[in-house]
């Protein structure tokens, strides 16, 4: 499987299709209505092939709710489903239940077998409606499913989703494995040594984001000033999510070529938002290891995690020595039983090393020193 993003043109006809992902907003909060009332009432779930047959039929009777196709109002009842059902494996984990949403922040709709037709060239037909996007790259393979989806900037982007397409591996062996520790001062600490800084894009961007968003603040609701100041803060947001996207994505082309096997500590986000905030949100750990995954599979690399409990800083990486306890503010200590200095981010990173190196399925890869220089 693999998608295909492309953004179509601005356009007054695109209105419609904004017109549809409203209506798809609508009948998501009714099916929600509609399962709660279902429990209140029962005490069970109420099962997605029942509520499908049943807005099948309000469907024919609301003119507003045609606008969406029948198979994209299957996939709404599909995603609460899906929703539901993660909710009711993982309610101990903080998985919260599906809720209502404002219908002007419904994001998408999704197209299986009908309801669109790819005319060739730049071209797509939505319903009665031909729309043109950006041909970045030809669309090859079996196609399986079609999202259209509105950013907060009210641009739409339209997601292909294909099967069947084989992708040339461009594989580059080094033979080389490596420890990284994520930090708050240094967004990676490699086993070798380097250290790699992160930009804090949210940081630099700050000031002008805080002016945009007091600027919106004082304009009356309503009014088409206050449109124009909220489109200006999306902007300023946007700017920012790209910035980082593309410096994650050039940082992961790096390392994988660099390394054939990346070590990394399980971290408990959740844990380390309520404690720094804005700060991890700044660095975006989890997504970047999203995109480091993705790289991975991509170039046949392996992407290691070790156990969230090894004591990764508090292991001396030259005796094994184990303190009891590290204070987070102590950045560099004495082993008491060697008696070498140990850096707090350098020595996790070895750890980690050591530990990944030990779980990793190696294969032809050869176990490099972690003081060989990148």
């Amino acid at each position: 499987m693999k998608t295909l993003k492309f953004k179509l043109y601005q356009s007054k006809r695109n209105r419609h299709l904004k017109r549809s992902i409203n209506a798809a907003g609508v009948i998501y909060n009714h099916c929600i209505a509609l399962h709660k009332r279902y429990y209140r009432m029962w005490g069970k779930h109420l099962n997605c092939g029942k509520l499908q047959a049943h807005i099948a039929k309000l469907r024919k009777r609301k003119a507003f709710w045609q606008q969406v196709g029948s198979q994209a109002v299957q996939d709404i009842c599909q995603r609460i489903e899906k929703a539901y059902q993660l909710f009711f494996d993982h309610h101990k984990k903080g998985v919260r239940p599906p809720n209502f949403k404002k219908v002007r922040r419904y994001k998408s709709i999704t197209l299986k077998q009908a309801g669109y037709k790819l005319l060739g060239g730049n071209r797509i037909k939505v319903g009665n409606r031909v729309y043109q996007y950006w041909n970045s790259r030809p669309i090859e393979g079996t196609v399986k499913t079609i999202t259209i989806k509105r950013t907060p900037l009210g641009e739409m982007f339209m997601a292909v989703v294909v099967d069947g397409v084989d992708e040339p591996q461009n594989k580059v062996e080094t033979s080389r494995i490596a420890g990284f520790d994520f930090g708050l001062k240094t967004f990676l600490t490699v086993s070798d040594g380097s250290k790699i800084e992160s930009p804090l894009f949210l940081k630099q961007s700050l000031t002008a984001i805080k002016k945009a968003s007091r600027q919106h603040s004082k304009k009356r609701k309503g009014s088409a000033n206050r449109e124009r100041a909220r489109l200006h803060l999306v902007r300023k947001h946007e700017n920012v999510v790209n910035r980082r996207s593309d410096w994650f994505w050039k940082l992961a082309h790096d390392l994988t070529n660099q390394f054939d096997v990346l070590c990394f500590e399980t971290l408990n986000l959740k844990g380390m938002q309520r404690l720094w905030g804005r700060k991890i949100s700044d660095l975006a750990f989890g997504e970047f290891l999203k995109i480091l995954e993705w790289m991975a599979t991509k170039k046949g690399k392996q992407v290691v995690f070790i156990d969230r409990w090894y004591p990764s800083s508090k292991t001396c990486s030259h005796c094994g020595h184990v303190l009891k306890e590290l204070a987070l503010e102590v950045r560099e200590w004495r082993c008491p039983s060697c008696q070498s200095v140990n850096g707090r981010d350098e020595n996790a990173a070895i750890n980690i090393y050591a530990v990944g190196a030990s779980t990793a399925k190696l294969g032809n890869v050869r176990q490099a020193s972690p003081a060989i220089a990148v």
